[in-house]
């Protein structure tokens, strides 16, 4: 069992594939909103500082880690650090974080489906109702999709680094920019579509405060995938030879263009159907957006364009946001896919049919967490409230272990992985790093601010959600 690790068959291979582990559900919603609630121009600005200044430096540390060692998270660490280090705990945390995350991914994921087959069986109006997301997280139908997206995601990843995953994302990604860019076509010729424009591009900086500015950071941190050991287990897919600096940098782009485009097509919409919106009675949450709000503006497409037209847009989205979540669902797995057949040398086939019946079973317990079953659905009480297992997970996972992942691949390029050698393997593929002004800053910001500002991002949620006493 012990055969040769695979590769992607060339950068851009790798490119979508990365991309498509970052391009999510985040990006096509969440960014909008964000955006026009923190100032418009004003948060873009802080979101591509964060891009370029704090999170391409963790990128690339992440995609080198796995490049040099050609492994995953739970090999890459030990790898460099020895088989006895205390870093390994490092590596089984960036393990079992996308584990976790694959659970809630996978329920939103289902969702999803759920809504687009609803539009193509004509059901726009039902999806509209605000009570009907309500009735359908707790519909035994849920369970059919949950058949479907597994089928869909196990079909991917039983295929392999180049036949599964890349093969995919060569399909998916262009498909994805493609329905992207007609709906914003569609949007912008729609009357009062340019009012929404303006609230998502200009700059209003009297709307930056504290909580923006950590928005934009938590916005640019989990966009990119940081901290889930994806980037490490796809780095170990890059060969030794190929520019690995100039691909972290055609990945933060691609990913944060689909955010800004998707910007021109989620507000102008809104704006177009309700004038008078009220940039801050927009939900923060993604969820909420999606499958509660949005449905009543493609809804409202009937008055021009008639109740079949209206869904076929509807469809189209629906649509578009599925593939942006299977590409990202399946990165996600593929991390406890990559270790359990490393580590316990089996098959793919094996590791996937493992994850089925872990992953599965917790996905069914979040799924009954909505109300399905009451023991699940208030199983915790921490900050002062009840949650649920699928809140739990979100909190946790999502919220918290991200920016502690990040910290510790800082951390551990400082303390375990000498500077001299992380550059020199990152310069592998692309000598003019060597001397590049990017070189010394990669090497400044990873040992100084970056840390601190995980460190602290870290502390204040973990105050915040579990102590409800955050720090600002």
């Amino acid at each position: 069992m012990n055969a040769e690790r695979e590769h992607f068959s060339s950068k851009l291979g790798f490119i979508l594939a990365a991309a498509g582990s970052a391009v999510g559900i985040g990006n096509i919603v969440g960014f909008p909103v964000a955006a026009t609630k923190g100032g418009g121009g004003a948060f873009l600005v802080i979101y591509a500082l964060f891009v370029v200044f704090i999170c391409l430096p963790i990128m690339l540390a992440e995609m080198n880690l796995g490049r040099k060692t050609q492994l995953d998270p739970q090999g890459a660490y030990p790898s460099i650090a020895g088989s006895k280090s205390n870093w390994r705990f490092a590596g089984w945390l960036a393990v079992l974080t996308p584990f976790m995350i694959g659970v809630f991914y996978m329920v939103i994921t289902v969702w999803i489906l759920g809504y687009f087959l609803n539009t193509v069986f004509g059901n726009l109006d039902q999806l509209a109702n605000p009570d009907y997301f309500g009735t359908f997280v707790n519909s035994y139908s849920i369970f059919a999709y949950l058949v479907v997206v597994a089928a869909i995601v196990h079909f991917i990843l039983v295929g392999g680094v180049r036949g599964g995953i890349e093969r995919a994302a060569r399909l998916l990604m262009p498909a994805l920019f493609v329905m992207l860019i007609a709906l914003v076509i569609f949007v912008l010729t729609l009357d009062n579509a340019f009012t929404g424009v303006k609230f998502f591009l200009v700059p209003d900086f009297s709307q930056v405060n504290g909580s923006v500015i950590s928005g934009a950071l938590s916005q640019a941190f989990f966009s990119l995938s940081l901290g889930m050991g994806i980037l490490i287990t796809y780095g170990s897919y890059f060969r030794q030879r190929d520019d690995l600096v100039g691909s972290a940098k055609l990945v933060a782009i691609t990913d944060s263009l689909v955010a800004f485009i998707a910007g021109l097509m989620v507000l102008p919409a809104i704006f177009v159907f309700d004038p008078g919106t009220n940039p801050e009675s927009l939900s923060d949450s993604s969820v909420a957006m999606i499958f509660t709000f949005l449905p009543q503006i493609f809804l409202a497409l009937q008055e021009t364009i008639g109740y079949v037209g209206a869904s076929i847009v509807a469809g189209l989205f629906f649509l578009l946001v599925f593939f942006a979540a299977i590409t990202s669902l399946v990165s996600i797995i593929e991390v406890p896919t990559a270790t359990i057949t490393r580590k316990y040398n089996v098959s793919r086939k094996r590791a996937l049919g493992v994850l089925a019946l872990t992953m599965g079973t917790l996905t069914l317990i979040a799924i009954a967490s909505f109300g399905m079953l009451n023991v699940f659905t208030e199983l915790f009480t921490y900050g002062g409230k009840s949650k649920s297992f699928f809140d739990f997970i979100y909190d946790v996972f999502y919220d918290t272990v991200l920016p502690l992942n990040g910290l510790l691949i800082c951390l551990f390029v400082v303390w375990r992985w000498k500077r001299p050698d992380f550059h020199e393997a990152l310069a592998e593929g692309n000598a003019s790093y060597r001397s590049s002004l990017l070189r010394k800053y990669i090497s400044f910001s990873l040992t100084t601010f970056i840390p601190v500002i995980l460190a602290v991002v870290f502390i204040n949620t973990v105050a915040s959600i579990f102590f409800a006493s955050p720090l600002f």
